[in-house]
């Protein structure tokens, strides 16, 4: 007996199926020709089963249809896969939203990995917890989130490191690099954006992508009033920048 579950995906698959274009139909209609042809076939010749013919071939006809039906899905499945070099991240923040497009020629392990983080939330509720005017903005750092671990802003990550992928793109103004230790290979999952080019950080850094909406925002950001942090550095911000969330979406719905 099917579950209330079972028929929801029934009535699903009810709609897809009845959506499908002709030549969707089509290959359905290649997939079932032969195995038709051999029941009629079976039919004309076994005159012993004549009396169970129709009700047999009635079941097949309908298992042969079905199946058809499902792997013309596969086929078109295979032919048409899901294009994640068309996705952008949308990092909505507490001063407005910014889109990032990806250099996914550049760095793509870089990419997996930050496109994975932002699927699982990883960056919801952190800050953008290290400003330096005409330089970049940092975050990323799940210590962030917690005003009470101000202190150790900066260390966090996500309890593993991804190999560097130095790569041609340079540090202009917009661009998106991950931020790192002394060793190459210990990035995580902080990032920085810079607020002007910064030459001297290119094949140091791994540049993935670049601005392509939200100039005001990074440029609200960038000004923002800073302080020194518990390093001394002048750079902590005399509010909290709240990454809200990232959102890897198809690029032509950010436009």
């Amino acid at each position: 007996m099917k579950s209330l579950k079972g028929w929801t995906v029934e009535t699903k698959n009810h709609h897809r199926y009845s959506e499908r274009s002709g030549a969707e139909w089509r290959i359905v209609a290649e997939l079932c020709n032969g195995a038709v042809m051999a029941c009629l076939d079976f039919a004309r010749h076994d005159g012993a089963l004549m009396p169970f013919v129709s009700m047999k071939f009635s079941i097949v006809l309908a298992v042969l249809l079905t199946s058809a039906v499902l792997a013309a899905d596969e086929k078109k499945e295979e032919k048409s896969p899901m294009n994640s070099q068309n996705e952008v991240a949308v990092i909505k923040t507490s001063e407005g939203d910014m889109v990032v497009q990806f250099w996914a020629d550049a760095a793509p392990k870089t990419i997996e990995n930050f496109k994975k983080l932002a699927r699982q939330g990883f960056y919801d509720g952190t800050i953008f917890h290290r400003i330096v005017k005409d330089f970049m903005i940092q975050g990323g750092d799940p210590n962030s989130k917690d005003p009470a671990k101000e202190n150790s802003y900066g260390q966090g990550g996500p309890g593993y490191q991804i190999k560097a992928e130095f790569n041609d793109h340079p540090h202009d103004r917009g661009v998106i690099s991950m931020a790192r230790s002394s060793d190459p290979d210990s990035a995580g999952s902080q990032f920085f954006i810079c607020l002007a080019p910064v030459h001297r950080l290119d094949h140091q850094y791994t540049t993935f992508g670049k601005l392509i909406k939200g100039e005001d925002v990074l440029e609200k950001i960038g000004n923002t009033p800073v302080e020194r942090n518990a390093q001394g550095e002048p750079s902590k911000p005399t509010k909290r920048i709240v990454i809200e969330s990232i959102k890897i979406v198809p690029a032509e719905s950010a436009k």
